[in-house]
């Protein structure tokens, strides 16, 4: 998806920042040229102090945004999702952070997943990254109680896996 996106911005590197951000912490973009997390509203300046650009920057952006029907449908829609990744071990629960060798191949939560779901685990949430915004990017499959040792060495005996750790 990002990469639809990503051609409405080639001609304007600072702005491809701002929506790339915007994008990324999931805000929503709302008239006139408003940037927002459901109803709080994120001033512009702090966002063009994130990403290294100007205040202007940050409205202009989001004005194009909002002008392109295609972008507008988007940047209106998204939203934020509470990752329980940091707060996993406050409830003894194990993070699972599996690194992918080509994030971009089919099947890659449904193989891990279908391991996982052998031992009767709990998933409690799955994030994956998005290949086309994020370098190297990881499942991150938060478990309900502790993983037991079988269950990664499974995991690393897939074919598709570059690296595991737990946290």
């Amino acid at each position: 998806m990002w990469l639809l996106i990503k051609r409405f911005f080639e001609k304007y590197p600072a702005r491809m920042k701002v929506a790339k951000l915007i994008f990324e912490r999931g805000f929503q973009v709302k008239p006139p040229d408003k940037i927002v997390s459901g109803s709080i509203e994120i001033p512009h300046v702090q966002i063009a102090k994130e990403v290294g650009v100007d205040r202007r920057t940050v409205r202009e952006t989001a004005k194009m945004i909002l002008e392109n029907p295609e972008l507008r449908n988007i940047f209106q829609n998204l939203r934020q999702v509470c990752f329980l990744k940091d707060v996993a071990k406050l409830f003894n629960w194990d993070v699972i952070i599996y690194v992918p060798k080509d994030a971009k191949r089919p099947r890659i939560v449904a193989e891990v997943t279908q391991i996982i779901s052998r031992y009767g685990l709990n998933i409690r949430q799955i994030i994956a990254e998005d290949p086309d915004l994020v370098e190297e990017p990881k499942l991150y499959i938060i478990i309900e109680g502790k993983v037991p040792p079988e269950v990664i060495t499974e995991l690393k005996h897939l074919p598709i896996t570059k690296s595991i750790i737990i946290q």
